[in-house]
């Protein structure tokens, strides 16, 4: 029965010739994935439980390289999935090539609201449901083909900032006007917010056709999570935090951490090790995992050398480095660092050349307007006692309230992982590649930065944020102006602080974007394209927006050792921009606004 099915099933870590399948099920059984075409092959798995919900993840193998191939999936013997009567394509296990063009879409900070013209006032167009809407109709995109790989960067869910939906589901669970009030409290209430995250049909849909990697950031926990020791101290005096973060992080592991791994990860990993050991001596019965679960979640809190979120992924010739900027920092007053020693050594081992592009998937923006990097460092110098000890207090509460805990706020790991890349760049870890390029999100604008060297490999930066959480008009107004204006001040005052320089220069080379947008990148041998798209609605139809291009550009990227010469970003004719694009964005909100009487 259809109903059997709760959530997904989500296409995750694929490689070459296998695919991991997850799904949350109604009850205890047994999972199968099975090929439309082939259906003499499948492949199975036993659902574990935690905390009363039923999990599977589905290994499938001895697939070909570079091919989609349609599925289905069962539950006892049942079809689940696809849903009867859809009018969407078929979900399809898809590997990657072993060579050749990659293409991937990114983004981050997504909120899960309704998508009427309500919503589309407050919270914008979902970018990536619009895209699924628009790959649903044949449409790609400004790339011309459909991508290989979905990178979510952050804020999958937000823990802290609940939806009128999620807030429902709370009250009628416990009083609202007890802590945490409309926050989030356990893992029943994790379990349903990724309900109202993942169920939308056609984003479903996408889930289950196009493979996934994610990282989390502070919201799927809690705003600011570990910006420092003495925000873990106060959060830790709250009756409620232990709850949270035992709940956030085991959550993370079942619905999110899990699918980033690959076969040989898996194998290794902690829990799934004990899954499989419960899972040999209970016959065909169901496991329970959550006392498993919880204790890791708690012990991995407390000491955040004992797991690793970090991981790699093969793309073909390329190589991707997904760095956890948040739970393995170290939050010693005077010896902060945004990765602990073992973390560290753990990167410093992974960037390395001998590929065409090497990309480092980090949540929080490696390199910020240089006014605002300047800026975090400041505070960081304030609050170790650079303008006195009278004043840590202040830059504390300036830390807090203005979120500086960027890698800016962190100096010395700034530097040090600046310094691995420059090895890479210039050819000290193997052969340079063509490019060294930074993946982010978090900030609620979009925007590409290239750092300012000569020779050896490009590097460039390129953050997408928001998919669906964009910041008031007021608030853009801000941004914009600190980034274009604050490099003065901010060296001003990292100066007075005796902050040395960071390692790098850096400078924009498009962008900033405010709109909701998703990021898609192709990489094929030295060639470089990036566009960032969006959801419009036109006639009033909020529930089928039309894709539309925020920016399309291609990206000079010299030959490895050639004369770098500034960066070219030659932005295509779609974007929207200028007094033609204002206008354009008017009538749509005139539109929106009709619609509501």
């Amino acid at each position: 029965m259809a109903e059997d099915l709760v959530l997904g099933p989500l296409l995750r870590h694929v490689d070459a010739t296998s695919a991991a399948v997850w799904v949350e099920t109604g009850r205890a059984g047994k999972v199968a994935v099975r090929l439309i075409e082939q259906p003499d092959r499948v492949w199975r798995a036993r659902t574990f439980a935690v905390h009363g919900h039923h999990y599977a993840l589905v290994e499938v193998d001895g697939l070909d390289p570079g091919t989609r191939t349609a599925y289905q999936v069962l539950v006892d013997g049942e079809v689940v999935w696809p849903p009867a009567g859809t009018d969407l394509p078929a979900s399809t296990l898809t590997t990657l090539p072993e060579d050749g063009a990659v293409r991937l879409a990114f983004g981050s900070c997504r909120t899960s609201v309704p998508h009427d013209a309500v919503h589309h006032l407050s919270h914008g167009v979902d970018a990536l449901r619009s895209y699924a809407l628009a790959l649903a109709d044949g449409d790609p995109g400004p790339l011309g083909t459909p991508p290989q790989l979905l990178l979510l960067l952050g804020d999958q869910v937000y823990a802290d900032s609940t939806s009128a939906a999620m807030r429902e589901f709370i009250a009628a669970r416990r009083d609202l006007d007890e802590e945490p009030g409309p926050e989030l409290a356990d893992y029943e209430e994790y379990a349903h917010l990724y309900r109202l995250a993942w169920s939308e049909p056609a984003l479903r849909w996408l889930l289950s056709w196009l493979p996934s990697l994610m990282i989390f950031d502070d919201h799927d926990v809690r705003d600011d999570w570990n910006t420092s020791q003495q925000w873990r101290e106060e959060m830790e005096a709250t009756s409620w935090w232990h709850g949270r973060i035992v709940a956030g992080l085991g959550s993370y592991w079942v619905y999110q951490h899990l699918g980033n791994l690959s076969p040989a990860a898996r194998a290794e990993d902690p829990l799934w090790v004990e899954l499989r050991r419960r899972q040999e001596g209970a016959g065909e019965a169901e496991v329970d995992l959550t006392d498993a679960v919880d204790a890791f979640a708690e012990r991995t809190d407390a000491e955040p050398l004992s797991y690793r979120w970090s991981y790699t992924h093969r793309l073909g010739r390329n190589r991707l480095v997904v760095v956890d900027s948040r739970a393995s920092r170290r939050l010693d007053p005077g010896d902060r660092a945004m990765l602990d020693e073992r973390e560290t050594r753990w990167v410093d081992e992974q960037l390395v050349g001998d590929v065409d592009h090497l990309l480092v998937g980090t949540s929080l923006p490696f390199l910020l307007p240089r006014g605002l990097h300047h800026l975090e460092s400041w505070n960081e110098a304030l609050v170790n006692g650079g303008w006195g000890h009278r004043l840590t207090g202040v830059g504390e509460r300036l830390r807090q309230e203005l979120d500086l805990e960027h890698w800016g706020a962190f100096a010395a790991s700034f530097d040090r992982v600046a310094e691995m890349v420059d090895e890479v760049a210039d050819g000290r870890r193997g052969a340079a590649p063509s490019s060294v390029l930074f993946l982010s999100g978090d900030v609620h604008h979009s925007y590409v930065t290239e750092v300012e060297r000569r020779t050896g490999s490009r590097i460039l930066q390129l953050v997408c944020s928001p998919i669906r959480n964009p910041l008031p008009r007021a608030a853009r107004a801000i941004v914009a102006g600190l980034s274009h204006g604050a490099r003065p001040l901010g060296t001003l005052l990292a100066r007075s602080a005796r902050v040395p320089d960071p390692r790098w220069d850096w400078h924009g080379v498009a962008g900033p974007w405010f709109d909701n947008n998703l990021a898609l990148l192709e990489l094929d041998g030295t060639d470089l394209r990036a566009a960032w798209v969006g959801g419009k609605v036109l006639g009033g139809e909020h529930d089928r927006p039309r894709l539309a291009v925020v920016a399309d550009l291609e990206l000079d990227v010299p030959p490895v050792g050639s004369e770098h010469h500034d960066a070219v970003a030659r932005v295509h004719p779609g974007v929207v921009g200028g007094m033609r694009g204002r206008l354009r964005r008017l009538r749509e909100r005139l539109v929106a606004r009709r619609s509501l009487r």
